[in-house]
């Protein structure tokens, strides 16, 4: 058993004994004024949703200023969303990107569209919004035909004003047409869209919508926000997470460790345990000052052993794909190489650890919260409360940056199921431990492939055995509650991704088996951002690599002859250009000095577009220490409808997948996580941020696809062929730590690497 009390200082306790350092800058150059928000809609009354999806009223309001405000889905989680899905709105609509507004995302008002995850806003929003604003401009263009008596054909609109077409003093605004009224109309059969050849809007780098008062200070996040009334909580749990599906289970609670804190009330439901505080501070104060003894939880494999595990363990298995005779076509094949690769699990670490606010009353309430899903969200929650989902409204407040799924979710159940239990309003956030140590963290894996070519370099058998755990989809809250089992119900694991997988290449045999891990021995896992793509690439485009290697052909050559795909073609042919790859090149390996340079390729993707990348590292082989000096990356998703903001995205990308490749790794010991902090999880920093090029490949005629994760893959395994490149070794293994690039050093070429 394990007792755990506060030891901590606090950083409050430290300013009080420092000094004070004060910096002043101003951005006032950078920005643009402020737009207002959008117009009342008096007619559109909040009512438990979600709302009709077939009504046009669902989606769009006109105002009598003739502005428009668009009630869409998708959740604002720093990619650009927003802004995006206004230019296809106000596209279709013939209106000025100043004209239009999203309305906030919320149960009681905001359309099903499912949630924003796997580069959906875009994928799946754009036709939606197309279609409801293109039957918009139908049913204005009718009532402007019939007020100016004009027929339909003689009529043109201009930043929402409609007029007859050599007549311009015969005219007519939106506002004046339907001005804060309701349209009344089920959209049926195919909306009359405009051509891509006419687009003013859609495909333009416009400014996001959101950045002024991102610059400025003054943007809303979730963390600002109060409640009337409200008090403070915080949760209370063991630092780390133990053994998937143990949970926390509680011994005994002292509640006298906290009788010297003022008006803090001790929460528990079963083993979910929270305090409540008019004060915040003396929230924080007790949730690290209440004793609480916990079961020792059954055992992990620890970090060092959790491949040897995974490797070992019991397995579900079964061929994700299969065609021709990979075996036999291996026997047959001029160069055979293999290549494995043992990955890590990963945090979302978001720079702001959850928050949510909940007031729920005997009948109901609200609760604000960051997810992704808030539909789901609702639907999760009522159950923990015993609720009916038409008796909570959710409504969605930005926080801090997170792709997949972090305790977003986890934190706005804990705040509900807190508010409901003290009865009074609560703002719940979590520390910073609450944040790294209970995630919802990015899947190990542990891959082995084995691909052969001829002699002219064509690909002729491929075949990859994949080992990865379950996914959890139930959170702590509701399993330390009791409203969900004990040990979590498994999850279908994403197994092998056909596309990262060998797939942007022409292989006429080839087998990849999923070989699915139970999960209940491990920590608990869901997506991130790109769920285990990188991974798949970091093992298999290895091999790829290595192929071409042996058989003196140029990486990017190598690949060139083996794709069938012409969008593929094109990102490699894009990031190649980008980086100056036909220009002379010395690879490290080749040289004797302690600093070495090296450059790489790969493809890759997570779902449906197409990506490559370009990396330039440099390797100091006295210390271990990796840099990556340059990134290129080259996105091709379609119709792109803001190539600025896909720019900035691959940006991120890139950066993100860097900070994973040379520094990301949950820690944990035989019972629990030890990355609980910055120091435990460290991230890359500004100063080792790579120069970074993106490129986007634009394909008006191609529908729009996801591009908020689909150059990771490929940007992971050109780093990792570019360590190559640098000093002649395989890594078998990342984040690529200066201990573990010493140690594969000190070990020299894997002479099983070749078969």
């Amino acid at each position: 058993m394990t007792t755990r009390a506060a030891i901590d200082p606090g950083r409050r306790d430290f300013l009080r004994q420092g000094g004070a350092l004060v910096v002043g800058l101003s951005l006032a150059g950078c920005i643009t004024q402020r737009r207002p928000g959008p117009a009342p809609s008096p007619w559109r009354a909040p009512q438990p949703g979600p709302p009709d999806a077939a009504q046009l009223d669902t989606w769009l309001a006109i105002h009598a200023d003739n502005t428009a405000t668009l009630y869409m889905g998708f959740a604002e989680l720093g990619q650009g969303a927003t802004t995006a899905l206004l230019q296809v709105a106000a596209e279709e609509l013939d209106l000025g990107m100043d004209q239009i507004r999203a309305a906030p995302l919320d149960t009681h008002l905001s359309p099903n569209q499912g949630g924003t995850y796997s580069s959906a806003a875009v994928q799946r929003g754009r036709p939606q919004v197309a279609a409801a604003a293109a039957h918009a401009r139908a049913a204005l263009l009718e009532r402007a035909a019939a007020r100016l008596g004009a027929t339909l054909e003689s009529l043109g609109v201009e930043r929402g004003i409609v007029s007859v077409t050599g007549k311009p003093s015969r005219k007519a605004s939106y506002g004046e047409l339907i001005g804060d009224q309701r349209f009344e109309l089920q959209m049926q059969g195919a909306p009359p869209l405009k051509p891509a050849a006419s687009y003013r809007l859609v495909a333009q780098r416009v400014p996001r919508a959101d950045l002024a008062s991102r610059v400025d200070g003054t943007h809303t996040y979730i963390q600002h926000l109060r409640l009337p009334g409200m008090q403070h909580a915080r949760i209370v749990r063991p630092r780390g997470q133990a053994r998937y599906g143990a949970g926390a289970r509680i011994v005994s609670v002292d509640a006298t460790s906290i009788a010297h804190i003022p008006g803090v009330a001790i929460i528990r439901r079963n083993d979910f345990l929270g305090v409540v505080a008019p004060v915040e501070w003396d929230a924080v104060r007790a949730a690290q000052a209440l004793r609480v003894e916990w079961e020792t939880p059954p055992p992990l494999p620890g970090t060092d052993g959790l491949h040897a595990q995974m490797r070992q363990g019991p397995t579900t298995d079964n061929v994700v794909l299969e065609r021709g005779e990979p075996r036999t076509a291996a026997d047959e094949a001029r160069m055979v190489v293999a290549q494995r690769g043992h990955c890590p699990y990963q945090a979302h670490a978001p720079f702001a650890p959850n928050c949510a606010l909940a007031d729920i009353r005997g009948d109901g309430g609200i609760v604000i919260c960051s997810s992704q899903d808030i539909y789901a969200a609702r639907r999760s929650i009522a159950t923990l409360l015993g609720l009916a989902q038409e008796q909570l409204r959710v409504q969605f407040a930005e926080g801090a940056g997170t792709y997949g799924h972090s305790c977003y979710d986890d934190a706005a159940q804990a705040a509900a199921l807190l508010s409901q239990l003290a009865g009074v309003p609560v703002r719940l956030q979590f520390m910073r431990w609450d944040e790294h140590g209970w995630d919802t963290y990015g899947p190990p894996h542990v891959g082995e492939v084995r691909v052969a070519a001829d002699a002219g370099g064509r690909i002729t058998s491929y075949e990859y055995h994949g080992w990865q755990h379950n996914w959890s989809q139930v959170e702590t809250t509701a399993q330390l509650a009791g409203t969900a089992p004990q040990e979590w119900p498994p999850v279908a694991v994403q197994g092998l991704n056909p596309l990262v997988c060998g797939g942007m290449y022409d292989i006429p045999n080839l087998r990849l088996t999923n070989h699915r891990l139970p999960g209940l021995d491990y920590l608990r896992g869901a997506w991130l951002r790109s769920p285990l793509d990188l991974a798949f690439a970091f093992v298999s485009e290895q091999a790829i690599d290595q192929l071409a290697i042996e058989l003196q052909i140029d990486p990017v050559e190598f690949r060139r002859r083996n794709i069938r795909d012409a969008r593929w073609r094109g990102v490699l042919e894009a990031a190649a250009g980008a980086a100056g790859w036909s220009t002379a090149w010395t690879p490290g390996r080749t040289g004797t000095g302690q600093m070495r340079r090296g450059r790489g390729v790969a493809l890759g993707t997570h779902l449906i577009s197409y990506g490559a990348a370009v990396a330039e590292v440099e390797v100091d082989t006295g210390s271990g220490r990796v840099r990556i000096l340059k990134l290129t990356g080259a996105l091709d998703a379609g119709l792109v409808v803001n190539p600025l903001i896909v720019e900035r995205q691959i940006e991120g990308q890139l950066v993100q997948t860097a900070s994973r490749l040379l520094m990301e790794e949950v820690r944990f010991d035989n019972s629990r996580v030890t990355s609980l902090d910055w120091q435990g999880y460290p991230i890359l920093r500004m100063a080792d941020c790579p120069e970074i090029t993106a490129v986007v490949v634009q394909r008006t005629a191609e529908r729009s696809t996801g591009a908020g994760e689909e150059t990771m893959a490929a940007a992971a395994a050109a780093i990792a062929n570019a360590f190559f490149d640098a000093t002649g070794i395989r890594m078998d293994r990342f984040p690529l730590l200066p201990d573990r690039v010493l140690a594969a050093l000190r070990a020299g070429p894997d002479p099983r690497r070749r078969m």
